[in-house]
């Protein structure tokens, strides 16, 4: 089960305790700045700041009567301050607390997952400097192309993981913003220096406008930037997934000690923490569509996006925290097998450098390219039917030693060649 316990740190965000914290410190900032304004005493702004309290339980047992959460709580904190209060809430409306207390959360929420972003690049970038040269074959539809290095796979992980720091920063920066400007965004009975005050003491920034509620593009972004960053962590599970099934077995997920793959076969080692990353990117991507359907509101706001954001902002973070945690620990404790890379490379027989002999046919027989495909393919596919060796049916093969000497034929079969350019590669992400 995936809770605020999971992840305790992110859990500490999203429980009431913080919230209402959030909640209160807005009701003071605004009370703060009206003080300043000579709205309200100040006397009676350093007694909303030094009373103001509140007891979750007593909110709980209040709104079960208003059926109202920010009402329950503004009438527990009342009670706190005392006659001061009647100046709390002066000219706001409910959603100027819930949306910009959001706003903090949801900014706290993406400083923690940028940190785990950031952790997780570390552990790639020590794989990929281990395993630069470690050599093993490319695929592309799932069939045997032409060879990689695992540190070259590891380093296209990594400017991914990248791309999602900044799409998440980007998204911190959107959802950064406040709003304390009354019922339908007017400013009518609250002053705009009063929004741009508790704004500035939160760390975010006003709403250039808003209506009763700041405008769930905002969210969508977030939501959607989550959802890619957790199809990103499916992407990379599902490619240890393939790389360990039994007839490949080229990387494994680390099995502890007492640890039990099946209740029946007792043999087995089964990538379970990949395919619960991977399951879970699931969810991170219907949160994301819930988040999109509450962009489009009744005149701009409606109650129907709250209900929602209740459920899939907390848990689309924690969920989140949670799969960056794990596949982290996947990556750190990785088992990579080079020996079974090299066996598998040489599954085809030679076959992956047929590109190479091919424009070799081109630039020194001087052919056509179609010429050139037309010679290769029939000598692979005869190698491949036949189960021969593809060197040894290039080098018997009267056509093309009209074009190609038998020593430039075997300088082909060199996997030096296709490597050549990984220090390139990796110095375009400063590796």
């Amino acid at each position: 089960m995936i809770d605020r316990y999971t992840t305790p740190e992110m859990g500490k965000i999203w429980d009431d305790e913080n919230k209402y914290s959030k909640w209160m410190e807005i009701e003071i900032l605004a009370c703060e700045a009206m003080a300043e304004l000579g709205q309200i005493p100040k006397e009676a702004a350093r007694q909303i700041r030094e009373k103001a309290d509140f007891d979750i339980e007593k909110i709980y047992q209040v709104e079960e009567v208003t059926k109202h959460d920010v009402i329950a709580f503004l009438t527990v904190m009342g009670e706190y301050v005392g006659e001061a209060s009647k100046y709390i809430h002066y000219g706001m409306t409910s959603s100027d607390v819930l949306d910009t207390s959001l706003a903090v959360l949801m900014k706290e929420a993406a400083e923690l997952l940028l940190e785990s972003l950031k952790e997780l690049d570390k552990v790639l970038v020590e794989k990929a400097q281990e395993h630069k040269y470690t050599l093993m074959i490319g695929r592309t539809h799932g069939i045997h192309a032409e060879p990689v290095t695992f540190g070259l796979k590891m380093a296209l992980w990594i400017a991914e993981n990248r791309r999602n720091i900044a799409r998440l920063e980007a998204a911190r920066e959107v959802v950064s913003a406040g709003k304390i400007s009354g019922a339908v965004g007017t400013f009518a009975n609250i002053d705009p220096f009063i929004e741009e005050y508790v704004c500035k003491h939160l760390g975010l920034k006003p709403a250039e406008v808003s209506t009763q509620i700041l405008q769930r593009d905002r969210h969508a972004e977030f939501m959607s930037t989550l959802a890619i960053i957790g199809s990103s962590l499916d992407k990379f599970a599902l490619e240890l997934r393939n790389l360990q099934r039994t007839d490949i077995l080229e990387v494994e997920e680390e099995f502890s000690k007492g640890q039990k793959g099946s209740s029946a076969m007792p043999h087995k080692r089964n990538p379970i923490t990949s395919e619960r990353v991977s399951g879970l990117a699931r969810v991170l991507r219907g949160n994301a569509l819930a988040a999109l359907e509450n962009v489009a509101l009744w005149h701009e706001r409606d109650i129907t996006h709250s209900s929602v954001e209740r459920v899939i902002i907390p848990d689309s973070c924690i969920l989140l925290h949670y799969m960056l945690k794990i596949f982290t620990r996947v990556v750190k404790n990785l088992n990579v097998y080079p020996e079974n890379m090299k066996r598998n490379m040489r599954i085809t027989g030679k076959l992956t450098f047929s590109q190479k002999i091919m424009l070799e046919l081109v630039e020194k027989g001087g052919i056509k390219r179609e010429e050139a495909y037309a010679l290769v393919q029939r000598n692979a596919l005869k190698a491949w039917e036949e189960k021969a060796d593809f060197e040894e049916l290039l080098l018997s093969d009267q056509e093309i030693a009209k074009y190609l000497s038998n020593e430039a034929i075997k300088a082909c079969f060199d996997y030096d060649y296709h490597i050549k350019n990984v220090d390139t590669i990796f110095k375009r992400l400063d590796l």
